[in-house]
């Protein structure tokens, strides 16, 4: 009973991790964004894209992204595997979109759908991403003509950190 239950808790600790990614993306939140990958890991999103270190990557996108108006990173089908005390896989969807307003003022949608295949390991206690390699299964962009306008903040300020 004690194996499954630590597994139950390593598989709950891999999938905060995993939102915790999704929520630095949105929020441009760069310490949460390196606390998902170890110094050493490696991070392939793709030749065209990005390929190098977790914290080279999240660097990059906080210097790419301010001059989006809005992302939303949803996280689904997370699977996880428990290799041993220290080590295991995932494969999570994500369906991620970004919104940039263009010249004339009319929102411009970016949307990819593709999966994080992750190699996890547990060090000094904590799971972190130790590779990642981010595939891409469909893309597509163009003007959006959306009636609703972004409520929330791209920082700290956003209500969802609680007034931390």
């Amino acid at each position: 009973m004690e194996k499954v239950l630590q597994e139950l808790l390593d598989k709950q600790a891999i999938t905060e991790r995993i939102f915790d990614y999704a929520r630095s993306m949105d929020r441009l939140d760069e310490a949460l964004g390196k606390a998902c990958f170890h110094e050493d890991s490696e991070a392939d999103y793709g030749e065209a894209v990005f390929q190098g270190t977790g914290a080279g990557f999240i660097e990059m996108c906080m210097k790419a992204h301010p001059t989006f108006k809005a992302h939303a990173h949803q996280i689904s089908n997370v699977r996880i595997w428990i290799d041993g005390p220290d080590r295991a896989r995932s494969e999570s969807y994500v369906d991620a979109t970004l919104r940039r307003i263009d010249e004339e003022g009319k929102a411009f949608d970016i949307r990819n759908l593709g999966r994080y295949v992750d190699r996890w390991e547990k060090r000094d206690g904590e799971w972190r991403i130790a590779k990642r390699r981010y595939l891409v299964d469909f893309d597509q962009s163009g003007p959006n003509g959306g009636l609703f306008e972004t409520t929330g903040a791209r920082n700290r300020a956003d209500p969802s950190y609680f007034g931390r």
